[in-house]
Formats: structure tokens, sequence, C-alpha cells
């Protein structure tokens, strides 16, 4: 065999750019495999390997080290090759670069796209420093073995040439004629698979925080586009734009009570009734004068000359008409002051006061200020739409009979209905089996009509939680975190990618029923109000005393509890909903909140009856 391809130990450096895998302070997946991949490829040492945020002066000031200063013959990049606004890794190596290396990244571009056609979104870039062959891999796992598996033959006789090694390259060219030992001739192409043997045995990705998990979810969720709505078809939405009153509210100075218009000065005494003003019409030629009033009805224009008004509680009848049909004197009791019950224009709303702000929900009192403005077209936020999908072999659909080892799926149904409780449209996406055909089937129809993908199940360590897997290398998603310290829902996953130029957001829940509601509280509810305009999208907390002692977790717990006012006591008292298991959807019926309690310690195993935590409202109380 030929030497230069099986004696030469090409000294490689591995960098691996993710703004995820830096803040976590670990390796990503695709750096890590790569790092056990190489050496089996060709005779290689891994002399460096680092991580770095998706920026362009940190990319290349690794590069020009490992090129300049350390003298590397190859250096492997994985990661920021897609479309995304902070994909720079190809940008940051093309102004290194002495020389491009094109017929290396056309190999691998060939090559991926007769696996799938979303390997042309991938912006290869291979090319020359010194000595240094630097080449771009894509971010997935699977995308970065496969690229470097296309071009493994090549790198040896490269670094070769880099050095000048005359002899071996000689020697190569020699080898070559050999056509029937000849590694660079074209063999039919087999796909990198993930064995058992490969999939590691603990999880690749950091322990985030729950706040940390939000803030990530939340700056990726963007106001989608504004719409003009009839106000009477607004309830729910978010308003776009401030409103304001184009007239005085009342428009004219009004009655406040059933009485009389007066002239306050006359004082109490005898009063003529001169005229009649029901709400709704104008006091059309009728002037209240000296020892004159008028009858007025609440919420009627004050006539001319009148400066209070009295209420019929405060007046004696004295004379009425021959038929008893009208008012001809009464008697005043009380004496009225000057504005007594009377609005004055502008009194409630002054002409050009904003009265609604943009980013307000629109609830029924706000629906009655449009309407009583005049703003009868509204612009509003649109609502995200959202699909679910259930993921796993044992999952049947609630109305099937139960086969040996299957389960109804509960899941849909609930994350279905809570997010339609909230007033969002929601988009039944099915269940998908665990495999890769099936779910890359059901999370392409989905993408094709929802913002936001919910799926459950599918990304814990077992052997057939692919979520992550088929995200990544079919739709070159980018995973921003796969796990959050947290009980219940520590594997929740959350991925952005591109489908048809359009942003999507995935949410990968946990299978366990109560997981995956505590998680929509806590994530994806949040999303959608964002993504609708809300300022504040979060759950709201109060504080809530414990109405019996609760062991603490080892891991932050979100624990079903119900909410209690007593009398006399401002705060009210939690009474947990009983057997806090992640399968047990029962714990859930009744509860209104989730108790946010801390990780147990040396110094804290327990909370006494009586002590106050968060709680995280989630219903109404």
């Amino acid at each position: 065999m030929n030497t230069s391809i099986n004696e030469r130990l090409i000294q490689t450096g591995i960098l691996t750019v993710s703004d995820r895998c830096f803040k976590g302070q670990a390796v990503d997946k695709s750096g890590h495999n790569l790092q056990a991949m190489v050496p089996n490829l060709f005779r290689a040492e891994i002399t460096a390997t680092q991580c770095v945020p998706d920026e362009i002066e940190q990319i290349q000031e690794v590069l020009l080290h490992w090129c300049d200063n350390m003298k590397l013959d190859l250096v492997l990049t994985t990661g920021g090759t897609g479309f995304t606004p902070r994909d720079v890794t190809p940008e940051a190596t093309k102004v290194i670069l002495e020389r491009e290396a094109p017929g290396m990244a056309t190999a691998m571009m060939v090559e991926s796209l007769k696996i799938t056609p979303l390997a042309m979104i991938s912006r290869l870039v291979c090319g020359i420093r010194g000595k240094t062959l630097i080449l771009n891999l894509p971010g997935s796992t699977n995308g970065a073995k496969q690229c470097l598996e296309f071009v493994k033959s090549a790198i040896p006789h490269a670094v070769d040439q880099l050095n000048a090694d005359t002899e071996k390259v000689d020697e190569t060219h020699r080898f070559l004629k050999h056509a029937s030992c000849n590694p660079f001739l074209k063999k039919e192409h087999k796909e990198v698979v993930v064995t058992v043997s490969d999939k590691p045995r603990q999880s690749l990705y950091p322990l985030i925080s729950v706040a940390e998990a939000q803030a990530i979810v939340l700056k990726e969720a963007d106001c989608l586009q504004t719409q003009i709505l009839d106000f009477e078809e607004a309830l729910g939405y978010v308003l776009a734009e401030e409103i304001t009153s184009k007239d005085d509210i009342p428009p004219f100075p009004a009655s406040i009570k059933d009485g009389y218009a007066v002239l306050s000065s006359d004082g109490a005494g005898i009063r003529k009734v001169v005229g009649d003003v029901p709400a709704g019409l104008w006091a059309d030629g009728l002037v209240v004068n000296s020892g004159s009033c008028v009858k007025i009805s609440t919420g009627a224009p004050v006539p001319y000359g009148a400066d209070a008004v009295i209420q019929v509680e405060d007046t004696k009848l004295l004379e009425t008409s021959e038929d008893g049909q009208k008012e001809h004197k009464i008697m005043i009791l009380k004496f009225p002051t000057v504005g007594q019950d009377i609005r004055p224009p502008g009194s409630d709303v002054k002409q050009g006061t904003m009265v609604l702000n943009s980013g307000l929900s629109l609830g029924p009192a706000e629906l009655g200020l449009l309407a009583t403005v005049g703003a009868t077209k509204v612009s509003v936020y649109c609502k995200p739409i959202t699909a679910v999908m259930s993921t796993g072999n044992e999952l049947v659909r609630p109305d099937e009979s139960l086969q040996p080892g299957c389960i109804r799926d509960s899941n849909k149904t609930s994350l279905k209905f809570l997010l339609q409780h909230q007033g969002f449209t929601v988009v039944d996406a099915g269940i998908a089996v665990d495999n890769h055909e099936d779910l890359v089937k059901k999370l392409k129809k989905a993408f094709e009509v929802a913002d936001v993908i919910v799926s459950s199940g599918g990304v814990s360590m077992g052997e057939k939680d692919i979520l992550k897997q088929v995200l990544e290398d079919s739709f070159g998603a980018k995973i921003l975190f796969g796990r959050v310290f947290m009980k219940p829902g520590k594997p929740t996953t959350f991925a952005t990618l591109q489908f048809k130029s359009k942003k999507k957001l995935v949410f990968g829940l946990p299978g366990n029923p109560v997981s995956a509601v505590v998680t929509c509280y806590l994530y994806v509810l949040p999303v959608l109000r964002k993504m609708m305009g809300l300022c504040k999208p979060l759950n709201t907390t109060i504080k809530a005393e414990l109405a019996h002692p609760i062991t603490l977790d080892l891991r932050p717990e979100y624990h079903c509890a119900t909410l209690k006012w007593e009398q006399g006591n401002p705060v009210p008292s939690a009474t947990s909903t009983g057997k806090q298991i992640s399968s047990r959807l029962l714990s859930m019926t009744s509860a209104n909140c989730l108790l946010i309690l801390p990780p147990r310690t040396n110094s804290l195993e327990s909370l006494d009856k009586g002590q106050q935590v968060d709680a995280l409202v989630i219903e109404r109380i």
C-alpha cells in the first residue's frame, strides 16, 4: 500500500463553530465525533481542538494561530456554513486563505447532493494557507462525517504536496497507475450511518438553567407581521398601533343622573318645568332661565343655561298636566352646586388622547374602548400557527384498542388543547414512528403550515430518540439547547431552521405527559405570546405558602399544586396534587400553579409547612 496514505502522521486541528457549544463550554457533538473519526480515515494526530462562537474575528484568530504558529498540516472546521446571519465560517476562512481548493469543496457538494437536496445550502470553502490545508465541514454530525469521507483519500496526498515531499508525491502517482488498488477510484457511495456503538452514552448537550433556556427561546421569537381586523374580530389579538380618540368623550356636557337641569344660583324652591331631554336627543331650542328647569335623563345633553343637575330623589312633584303625562311644576328640596352631576365635554377622554398602547392584548374592556372612540379597524399582530406532533412506536390514537406494548397518545391532546385554550391556532401533525423517513415526512408537512412545531418524545438518550439527528441532518437545523437543569423536563430541546426561506422554531418536548405539559407552559407559550406581540410573555409568578412539608429533588422542581386563599391571609396556601411522576398526568388535573422548588443541598433537603415559595400561575384562579 502507498506509504503516503498509511505512514504519514497528519497534524490536525478541529475547530467547532457554534454559539451553543461556546456558551456551554463543551465541544459540539459534530466536533466530538470528528475527533474519534479522523484517525480511522488516515494516520492523524489531533493536535488541537477548540470551540468558538459564530464570530468572524474569533474564527480567524484560531485559524491564523494554527496555520502560522502551530503550522498544522490540516485544519477542519465544522459549523457555521449555512444561510443564517450567524453562519460566517466561510467568510472568516476566505479572508485568510492564500489559495483556494475548489475541487475538494465541489467533491463534497456533489456527493452530498446525492444524499439530500438540502446539501445545496452548505457554503463549504476549502483552501490553503502556508503549508496548511483548511476544509470547512457542515455543522451536523452526519454531514461533517460524510463530507470528510468524500475527500479522505485526497488529504494525505495534498499534505505531501504542501510539504514538498516529492518522494511521496511521486510514489502516490506511481501507485495510482495500478487501478485495481486505487483508493481514488470512484466507488458506490455508502451513507455514513450512526450505529448503536457510535451513539454516545452521555448527552453531549450542556445542562443549562430554566432562565437561560427561556432567554434563548425568547431571543429567537420574532413578532409576526401585522394585519388589519374589524375590532369585533380582534378579541385576544395584540395591538400593533397606538389608538387615539378622534373626539371628546363625552362630546357635550352630559347628565350623570335622572333629574332636572337647573340654574344653581336659584337655590332650592319651586321651578317651572319647560321641557324634557331624553338620552340620545339634542336639547334643541331649550334654555334654562331663572325659575325654570328641564327634565333630563342620564347621559342626555345638558341644555343651554343650566349649570347643575338635581336628581329626582331630591325633588317633589307639585303640578302635572290634566292627563298626568307631563310635569308642570316641581319643588327642589336641596340646594344644587355648580357642575353638580354633570360630566363636562372630554371629562372621560379628551380629543387626541392615546387610549390604548401598542402591545396591549385586546380583551372585552379594550374592545369596548375601541367602540367608544370609533376605532372600528385596527392593526394587530398575526398569531403564530403551531403544529403539534407526537413520536413513538408505542403510541396509538385515543380511539384505538390497545395492543401489547402500546399506549394511547395523550400528549398531543393535552398540548393541542392547552394551546387552543390560550387562543392559538393548532394543527394536528399526527404521530411519527421512530424512524428517519417517517419523522422527516411528518416534519416537512408541519413546516409547510406552521410557524412553531411542538413535538413530544424522541429527545432523550434512547436508541430511538432521533429527533435532534433528523433536524440537523435533514433540515440543517441549529440545536440551541438539548438539556435543561429541571424536573420534570430535563431532555427539552429547542432548535431553529429555515424552511422555504421562512424561520421555523422547533420544540422537542419530553415524551412523558407531565414533562410535556410543564415545559409547554415554560417555553412554548411564552414564545407564542412574544410572536403575537406581547411585551411580557412569561407566566405570572406569585408567592405561596406550603400547606405541608415537601422533600426537595436534586434538580430545581416544577411541582404541580393547587392554590387556595384563606380569609385574612393575603398569601395563598399551596397544596401538592400528589405523587409527582412525569408519566402521571393525573397530577395536573386539578393544578392551577407550578411551585418553583430549589434543588436539594446538604444544608437544605426539604421545605417546611408555611414556608413561602414562588408559584407559577398556569390557570385562572
